[in-house]
């Protein structure tokens, strides 16, 4: 099983930022696709980045410009550096992974425990 482990998030004024993290650990075998997701306040979980194995980034159109995510390989960890950060930014943050056990098995999907960040004027 793999465990994934976020750190970074917390309470920041308009136009700040804030780089959350989230690193894998566990018999993982290699990881495919690594993504963020945010869920605000009363809202549905919505896809925020993802990056690909090599390197692949996409993003969603409210976060353009404004949010980069990379990823280290070596160390199974993902970051997300936020700037330019406003109220509509203000959700639970969930980093999630696809993942392989063994070179013979498919990926599956795990999800981080998520992290908060509350953006205020």
């Amino acid at each position: 099983q793999v465990q994934l482990v976020e750190s970074g998030g917390g309470s920041v004024q308009t136009e700040g930022s804030l780089t959350l993290s989230c690193t894998a650990t566990g018999n993982v075998f290699n990881i495919a696709t690594m993504s963020w997701y945010r869920q605000p306040p009363g809202k549905e979980r919505e896809l925020v980045a993802s990056i690909s194995s090599v390197g692949t980034t996409d993003y969603a159109d409210s976060v353009k410009g404004r949010f980069t995510i990379t990823r280290d390989n070596a160390k199974n960890t993902m970051y997300l550096q936020m700037n330019s950060l406003n109220a509509d930014d203000t959700a639970v943050y969930y980093c999630r992974v696809n993942w392989r056990k063994d070179m013979y098995s498919g990926t599956v999907p795990a999800w981080g425990q998520g992290t908060q960040v509350t953006v205020s004027s």
